[in-house]
């Protein structure tokens, strides 16, 4: 198991975040890693909506097909999976002053062989977790627009 976590703080209020971060296939503007991130059926995104993923990770191209597991007011948790591997985003969010203070937590868990790359890749995850703090807070204001306090 391979795991990161990263605090963000974005000038947007928390519902907005929350509604925006629910429809995982905004991950193609925040996750360098992500190709595409094609959504399964249409519709508000709730709990048991799936993503057809495509990722790059150390050069390798994999698939692996996410599912909302939890969508409550201050968290979004996705789960995706394929043959080799499950990958767990966890977000959480807290209201403040109408910012929004966002808990990111990635965590991959390797299966069978593949099992012993892990301590091999925890570097490449710290520096994919500092790839997302950057992307994250600008495409949540690409999409959103200018923060409340400026508009």
């Amino acid at each position: 198991m391979v795991a990161v976590e990263r605090v963000l703080h974005l000038d947007h209020p928390m519902d907005e975040v929350v509604r925006y971060l629910a429809d995982f296939s905004h991950t193609e503007a925040w996750d360098p890693g992500t190709v595409s991130c094609e959504r399964i059926g249409d519709g508000e995104p709730s709990v048991g909506a799936e993503w057809d993923n495509v990722s790059v990770f150390r050069g390798r191209r994999t698939e692996l097909r996410y599912r909302l597991v939890r969508r409550e007011e201050d968290r979004l948790t996705f789960v995706g999976r394929n043959r080799t591997a499950t990958s767990t985003d966890d977000l959480s969010f807290e209201e403040r002053a109408g910012r929004t203070r966002l808990t990111y937590r990635a965590r991959i868990d390797l299966h069978g062989p593949a099992r012993l790359a892990a301590p091999f890749l925890k570097r490449e995850f710290e520096r994919l977790g500092d790839a997302v703090s950057e992307r994250l807070p600008r495409a949540v204001a690409d999409a959103l627009g200018a923060p409340p306090s400026s508009r």
